[in-house]
């Protein structure tokens, strides 16, 4: 356990204190953290500093990985596009390479999927159409309806890790994207060992998770609006309950 034994959670994203989405992230991890009867600190990490801590808590680090180690748990926030997408996708590497528990919403979840596409597919020229729209392999492209301030249906893949922690196979959920997974590259994406564990209606990736990792999970919807401390999100909870682990073996 760290010695303070407080669970150090990191946040990766360009905190907008403006932006809803980001303030509902920090009170969605008090209300899971509260909720374990757990003490969590989290720390933002702006894409284009990941080198250094914000808060100024621990020294410089010569790595994003060696940055990373130090943290339990990393939520990879919403908020795109980011102020470095290659420092932010580095740093998705490494916690799926590493089996550091990690989270991510709607920008997270872009991020996630445009990762492993260009490092476990091999697609190297895979792109996220809000940087390059023009870009060769759109990834990442832009959704014919935006889904800012949807409220829709998900069904859960059963015997998955979202399964277990909602505890039932259909949920409605918030979104506030406009950019989502290619439906196109879904097929490979499952055969490359990422699970697509929620969809909606149309079969769309809503819900990517890895299942051989502690925790590793990423939701094209926004999870922790939902969030309130008489009902933490169940995602939100599992993870921060993965991060605590972590912590407790440190």
């Amino acid at each position: 356990m760290n010695s303070n034994g407080r669970t150090r959670i990191a946040v990766i994203g360009d905190f907008d204190p403006d932006n809803e989405t980001h303030l509902a992230t920090d009170a969605a991890l008090g209300h899971a953290a509260a909720a374990l009867g757990e003490d969590a600190r989290a720390t933002w990490l702006a894409t284009d500093g990941l080198a250094t801590v914000s808060d100024g808590s621990v020294p410089p680090h010569p790595s994003i990985g060696n940055l990373l180690d130090e943290f339990d748990g990393v939520w990879i926030a919403p908020g795109s596009p980011y102020r470095d997408m290659n420092a932010a996708l580095t740093a998705i590497r490494h916690l799926r390479c590493g089996e550091i528990p990690t989270i991510g919403t709607c920008g997270g979840f872009q991020h996630i999927v445009l990762e492993y596409g260009r490092n476990v597919l091999g697609l190297a020229d895979a792109d996220h159409a809000e940087y390059d729209p023009y870009a060769s392999v759109l990834f990442v492209s832009r959704l014919a309806c935006s889904l800012v301030g949807k409220r829709m249906a998900v069904v859960v893949r059963a015997g998955t890790l979202a399964a277990r922690l909602y505890g039932r196979n259909l949920v409605e959920e918030n979104y506030y994207c406009n950019f989502a997974l290619d439906p196109r590259f879904q097929p490979q994406l499952a055969t490359a060992g990422m699970t697509i564990s929620g969809v909606d209606e149309r079969h769309d990736a809503r819900i990517v998770e890895l299942a051989e990792h502690p925790f590793f999970l990423a939701t094209l919807f926004v999870p922790q609006i939902a969030s309130t401390a008489q009902q933490p999100h169940p995602l939100v909870r599992g993870f921060v309950a993965a991060a605590v682990q972590r912590s407790r073996r440190r």
